[in-house]
């Protein structure tokens, strides 16, 4: 069985060394690289390709928010999972947006985090079960995710809508439904239309709201 590739970047020693000790009693686990910084972390991002980079948000030189914003420019496919102590959904939505593909408590059990890299390294989006009722919270208005023009998904637009909140690339969305680059994003912008959405972290509120990333 091939272990999962994973790349820790987390200044402080020795939660660094715990999440270590975490990772690397999981049998289909094994950390590859350790970074203290941001800066470290995209260089070892790019040497290494891991699976999954663990990114703490508040370091020195550069924090996780900006070296997740940076990696993903270079490397769109990488799949990145934030650990942090803040709570406030504001800080969840930045990190969606820079493309981060999950979010963690770094008080919350290891089993959340072991679970979290599995999410992630599917493909899959991850909210830490402690934060997704904040960032679900005030989104409705009684009859779905706001904005809402009350029209209803086709079943290929929801497909769609899925894969994104997953966080898998256009290509590979494609690819799964064996259709056209050009229909994902039709049915992707069609889709955004009926639901009154703007951006993907809109979809993924819509899909924390199905309980689309609970039921995976």
């Amino acid at each position: 069985m091939t272990k999962l590739r994973i790349v820790l970047v987390e200044d402080h020693k020795v939660m660094r060394e715990g999440l270590r000790m975490v990772i690397d009693r999981e049998s289909h686990m094994e950390v590859v690289g350790e970074a203290d910084n941001g800066m470290g972390g995209i260089a070892l991002a790019q040497e290494l390709r891991p699976d999954v980079l663990v990114m703490d948000i508040s370091m020195p030189a550069l924090n996780g928010l900006r070296a997740t914003e940076m990696l993903k420019r270079m490397i769109p496919d990488i799949r990145i999972l934030i650990l942090t102590r803040h709570t406030d959904s504001s800080y969840v939505q930045q990190l969606l947006r820079s493309g981060a593909s999950g979010y963690v408590l770094k008080q919350s059990a290891a089993e959340e985090l072991v679970r979290a890299i599995q999410r992630v390294a599917a493909g899959q989006t991850y909210l830490d079960p402690a934060v997704t009722n904040q960032v679900v919270g005030g989104l409705t208005d009684g009859r779905g995710i706001r904005g809402s023009t009350g029209k209803s998904l086709s079943k290929r637009e929801e497909d769609v809508l899925r894969f994104v909140a997953f966080g898998f690339l256009t290509k590979e969305i494609a690819a799964r439904l064996q259709i056209s680059i050009k229909t994902v994003e039709t049915h992707k912008a069609n889709a955004m239309s009926k639901m009154g959405m703007n951006s993907r972290i809109d979809i993924v509120r819509y899909a924390l709201l199905q309980g689309w990333l609970q039921d995976s």
